[in-house]
């Protein structure tokens, strides 16, 4: 299977870019409700990934500045603690199911490093939790699951 079936576009993603400011990472993550985005260069490239607890010791260490005090914070100031992974467009589902098994979202790149998208570990269980469940009400299925019990 490729992964292409998983991917959800970089249109539909909410990333933070290099040149944004923490106020601006701050209020996207607020708004979607995540507690990781990726952050991208100017261009596209995938740098890395930001997560709520980044910011929140980013703040500690920034002296919880006012709101209106981070629009004079770079987010490239926060030190992150963890980068997702990437993976290459052409990966195989083994070296997919290497990373989603350790990563909520397994950002997806091309050959440029350019990013294109994510696919996030729901998606991917939901797949295959469709699949066991089409494989086991199929005659074959039930009588492997009879068996299994």
């Amino acid at each position: 299977m490729n992964i292409l079936f998983f991917l959800t576009p970089k249109s539909e993603v909410s990333y933070v870019r290099e040149d944004d400011t923490l106020r601006q990472a701050v209020e996207k993550m607020e708004y979607h409700g995540y507690a990781a985005v990726p952050l991208l260069s100017v261009d596209g490239r995938y740098i890395g990934t930001l997560t709520d607890g980044d910011v929140l010791w980013g703040l500690k260490e920034l002296d919880f500045p006012r709101l209106h005090e981070m629009e004079d914070i770079s987010v490239m100031e926060i030190r992150r603690s963890r980068d997702n992974k990437p993976v290459h467009i052409n990966v195989d589902m083994e070296g997919l199911m290497d990373k989603v098994a350790v990563q909520n979202f397994v950002p997806v790149v091309d050959d440029d490093k350019v990013f294109i998208g994510i696919v996030t570990r729901r998606d991917v269980i939901h797949y295959l939790a469709g699949r066991r469940k089409k494989e086991s009400m199929t005659p074959s299925g039930a009588k492997k699951e009879a068996a299994a019990r």
